[in-house]
């Protein structure tokens, strides 16, 4: 069976979930057991049996008021987005002051090599060609009210890691 993407790098993510939160794509195999989970309904693409609490697209997160969660965790979603800074301050929008935002996302030119390689199918969702964690610095930089608090550039073959503290609110 294949593995998830989670499992690859839940003994290194999961110590950042602490608290309540929400676990975004979760793919059937939340990083954690107490995660919230969303996801569409598609259970032809899960790779877990956990069940799935929230039926949803991870854009518009309106079960949740702002600044109420202590963590979001999302692995190999937020690339499927064509406009990434709407999702981040989505996300951001309904962490607390001090929570986290935990990413496992593939580095786009590294994963298309890798697929290559392995003669793999590539994801068609994937929408931004230079997705990488550079990419994600470059748009969390302007919006501010984070600071960095662990990365790891490549990881896993193809995929970054990447967790920031909400430090701030964006809203007036």
């Amino acid at each position: 069976m294949y593995k998830s993407e989670t499992s690859k790098c839940r003994d290194r993510l999961a110590k950042y979930c602490v608290g309540n939160g929400l676990d975004l794509g979760y793919g059937g195999d939340p990083i954690l057991p107490s995660a919230i989970t969303l996801d569409l309904d598609d259970a032809d693409l899960r790779t877990g049996n956990s069940p799935l609490n929230l039926k949803g697209s991870a854009d518009n997160l309106y079960w949740f008021k702002d600044g109420v969660l202590d963590y979001i965790y999302s692995s190999h979603l937020l690339e499927d987005f064509a406009d990434t800074e709407h999702i981040l301050l989505e996300w951001l929008r309904v962490l607390k002051v001090g929570g986290l935002l935990v990413l496992f996302c593939p580095v786009e030119r590294v994963y298309r090599q890798y697929c290559e390689k392995h003669n793999q199918p590539y994801n068609i969702n994937h929408k931004i060609e230079n997705f990488s964690l550079d990419y994600i610095l470059k748009i969390l930089e302007p919006i501010g009210m984070t600071e960095m608090v662990h990365s790891t550039e490549i990881v896993d073959e193809y995929s970054f890691e990447l967790v920031v503290k909400k430090t701030g609110s964006n809203l007036a």
